[in-house]
Formats: C-alpha cells, structure tokens, sequence
C-alpha cells in the first residue's frame, strides 16, 4: 500500500512514477476522493463530540417531562441520524480504497524505465555454458528415464501437474534438503515450516489481494492456496512492533506452491516449467529502512550461491519498471541457461518492497528508548523452486546416452550417486 500522505505533497512525482508502471494519472482523483474522506471523517468527529455533549444535558435536566428535556432528546435523536448516516457514508468509500489497494508499489531510482522484458539490464554473468549435441529438452529425458510422468497425471489432475518417480522424486528430496542447508548454515535465515492455507487478510497483506485473485485457489472455507510461501513468512510479523536490534529477521521455507497460471494458456504448455503446484524454497527478510538496499544484495547473494555450486550457467537481470511485480520496487531476476531451449530462462526473482507490503499488515519497528515506530521493509527471493532446478540439472548435466551426472554438490544428499539413468 502506497503513502497517502506522499501523495498528496508529491501528486506530479506520484503521477510520474505510476506512469513508468504503466498507469494512466491518477493523483488528481485520489486526492479529491481522500480530501471528501477527510471531511466525512471531520464532520463525524464534530457529531460525536455534539453527541456527548447533549448527552450532558439530558443528564442535567430533572424533569423528564419538560420542553428543555424533549427539545435535547429531539436534538440528539438527530445528531445520531446524522452520525449514522455519515459513519456510513465514510465507510462506504471504496472507491479509494480500491484504487490505494490496486495500484503497483513505486520503483527504485536506479531501476530502468521500459515495458516489458526487452528493457531488463543485464548485471553479470555467471559459469561456463556447455557444448551438447543436440540437447534434449527436459521432459525428453525425464520421460525416456520413465521418472516424469505427465499422461497418468493428466488423469489424476489434469494439466500442468507431473509425477516424479525414482531417482527424481530422490533429486528433488535432495535439493530441498541442500537449499535448506546453505540457507541456513552459510546465510544465517530461520528455517520455518508454514501453513499451506492462508486467511484472504494474508493475502491481502503482501498486495496477492485484491488485484490477483484469479491467480491463486480458492477453497470452500475461504481460505486461499499460497501461491509462494513469501504469504506465510511476511505475515509471521503481521501487527507486530519489533525492536530494531532484532532486524534484518531472515526466514527461509521449502513448500508446496498453488497457481492457477491465469492467463497463461499456450506458454510452457510442456514439461515442468510453469505448473500448477510446485516445490519452492522461499527466503524473505524484515529489514530496516536504512539496510534494506543491502539486505537486497544479501538475499540475491544467497539465491545465486545455490547455482554456483550446483554449477549451473546463469545472469542476473535488473527488470525494468514494466516487467516488475506489483509489490516490488526492485527485482534482480536469475535466468539459468537451459540448453534445449538455448536462452536463459528465469529461475528465481529477488524483490525488495520497501513499505509497500508492511503498510498493509502493519509491521513496524522501534530504535531503543523512541516512542516512535517506523514500517519495515520487506524483501523476498526465491532461492530456489525445485522444479525449475530439476529441469536446469536434467538439461545442463545429460549425457548422449540419455543418463544424467548428479551435481558434485549433490552427491552426498544422493547417497553417493553421481547417475541417473
């Protein structure tokens, strides 16, 4: 959620940032919809104070029956219509709400300005891409090892879901375990182990909610499928005041992930690529205002260190104002190199929110001895989706026979195993 009071003393800059994110100007009618906001509230403080004050007289007059007592009876009667209908009036102005609760959070000076993917910057580059003959996609040789199966699954659930058998369901176990590991050991976060299911005021809390609704699974409670586990973790500081000498609070999660892939009918349509449920393991930082900036290079630092020693070719993307996240005001993309497709192709987003997302859940923190608070920022990364890193694995490390080297780093989680096949 974006600051109203910034945006009535910057209305021209506010209009100017929402135009780099695609959105028409609209200061003009947001202020004139908080200034009638603000004058309801007004009136209704002005009536509750009336109220109380008539309601000194009534209990000043003795009798009951005189034309004082009547006349400050009526005279209260209609202020409380009044406050009733006003109360209602100021609570009923949604359309301010819905626009606060709708528009994209405000870019970082140092992100480019551009509409899509084609004005994404290229940071640097990492690893040595391998020379394969005639490489096969991932789902090729997933298949051909009778470890992924994607037609008995159709008929369990449908498309975009797959069953991995044997030595890749191991795969999977063992980078969950890796990630896990680095994570914790080498960069210090706090693993969790989170709900699956969240309330609509989670979601709502880290900007899922009310723009992407289609994007997630509703279920018959009401509760909504995470669709990252970045809703969980974020929501661990949900109305909580905390000491700043307790930030950066670095949290990390390996879960199930539910997407409805809304809007993305003919992309990725094989394979493992962009599925309804997947594996991820999340990282997500509170930070100071002051640290967040480099609490961002820290958390991107951890996400590619787990490519680094799975030995995977990858670069890092500065994105662009239109091909960031609604809740971001920064995002390094990692965009690990597969082979078949002979392109990078993104594996992990690492965002910095600033107070976009603490706004709404209301997540501040205190320096020692102040009485006042300030929001925290947020950030979140992926470090790394399990399937996304299976199919990197299955393309970077195949053989021509078909068979697949294990990782080095991998190999002890694998019991010893350097092979599929």
């Amino acid at each position: 959620m974006l600051d109203i009071k910034w945006i009535r003393e910057n209305p021209k800059e506010f209009d100017k940032q929402m135009k780099a994110r695609g959105i028409d100007p609209i200061a003009n009618e947001i202020l004139r919809l908080d200034e009638e906001k603000r004058q309801l509230t007004t009136l209704v403080q002005q009536l509750q104070h009336a109220r109380k004050e008539k309601s000194k007289t009534l209990g000043y007059v003795k009798d009951k029956n005189s034309r004082e007592f009547e006349q400050a009876k009526k005279d209260a009667d209609d202020i409380n219509d009044k406050l009733e209908e006003l109360t209602n009036k100021a609570g009923r102005n949604y359309k301010l709400n819905e626009i606060l609760d709708t528009l994209p959070n405000i870019a970082a000076n140092d992100v480019p300005v551009g509409k899509d993917e084609h004005s994404n910057v290229e940071i640097r580059k990492y690893g040595t891409i391998r020379s394969i003959k005639n490489p096969k996609h991932h789902f090729e040789l997933g298949e051909n090892l009778e470890m992924m199966d994607f037609i008995q699954t159709v008929k369990i659930s449908g498309s975009r879901f797959v069953t991995l058998k044997s030595d890749l369901a191991k795969l999977e176990r063992a980078l969950i375990n890796f990630m896990i590991d680095v994570h914790t050991k080498e960069f210090g976060f706090l693993e969790i182990s989170p709900p699956y299911l969240v309330k609509e005021e989670a979601m709502y809390g880290v900007g899922q909610l009310p723009k992407f609704a289609e994007d997630s699974f509703l279920t018959t409670t009401g509760h909504r499928l995470i669709p990252t586990s970045e809703v969980s973790l974020v929501n661990l500081v949900a109305d909580k005041i905390i000491p700043k000498e307790q930030l950066p609070m670095r949290f990390v999660a390996y879960t199930q992930c539910f997407r409805s892939e809304a809007g993305s009918a003919g992309k990725d349509t094989r394979g493992m690529i962009r599925m309804h449920q997947f594996g991820k393991v999340e990282l997500v930082s509170i930070s100071t205002v002051d640290e967040s900036t480099e609490e961002h290079e820290y958390i991107t630092n951890a996400a590619e260190t787990i490519l680094q020693k799975l030995e995977l070719p990858y670069r890092v993307m500065l994105l662009c104002t239109g091909d960031m996240g609604h809740s971001a005001k920064k995002t390094y993309d990692l965009e690990v190199w597969l082979p078949a497709q002979n392109k990078y192709r993104e594996i992990s987003s690492c965002s910095i929110c600033g107070d976009y997302q603490s706004r709404r859940i209301k997540a501040r923190y205190r320096e020692f001895g102040s009485n006042s608070t300030i929001y925290a920022h947020t950030l979140n990364g992926s470090g790394l989706p399990i399937g996304r890193t299976i199919v990197a694995i299955l393309e970077n490390y195949q053989n021509e026979d078909g068979s697949i080297n294990i990782p080095k780093a991998l190999v002890n989680y694998m019991n010893g195993q350097e092979k599929i096949q």
